[in-house]
């Protein structure tokens, strides 16, 4: 009953009301249509099979179902090619990156990054000498009492 060239009604589903073509059989439950429909498997159950039979090789290209659909009175849209995603917009990858780059102070390999080291190290040292003469004085204030 559903061979190849088969025109059809679909019942179920997005396309619900829309006419197609049965291009190829895939088993005893599912088939391949195209038409006025999405060129997809379609379940038997969700098709109406009419009683035209349109002449058409197995697999046919979208161009060949437009063709033969016109031929009986049949209008069809013509499908847009998909554009690919990734040549839309840049990844948010590199709009992350470069926004950390910014963020980030940048690292000094000179002679002044190294005498400001040498005077952090020697601010330290100061800073721990004062400590040490308080130990000591209370050390000679315990001595004296």
């Amino acid at each position: 009953m559903f061979e190849i060239g088969r025109l059809c009604v679909k019942i179920a589903g997005r396309d619900a009301g829309k006419k197609c073509v049965v291009i190829d059989v895939l088993d005893n439950n599912f088939v391949l249509i195209d038409g006025q429909t999405r060129r997809r498997k379609c379940n038997l159950r969700h098709l109406e099979p009419l009683d035209k039979i349109i002449i058409l090789t197995k697999n046919a290209s979208n161009d060949e179902v437009i063709r033969a659909l016109k031929e009986e009175s049949i209008e069809c849209e013509e499908k847009k090619e998909a554009k690919h995603k990734q040549s839309q917009r840049p990844t948010k990858k590199k709009a992350v990156n470069k926004k950390l780059e910014e963020a980030k102070p940048k690292k000094v390999k000179t002679k002044e990054a190294k005498e400001t080291k040498k005077e952090n190290t020697e601010t330290v040292e100061k800073a721990e000498k004062p400590e040490t003469k308080k130990k000591s004085v209370k050390k000679e204030q315990k001595s004296v009492e």
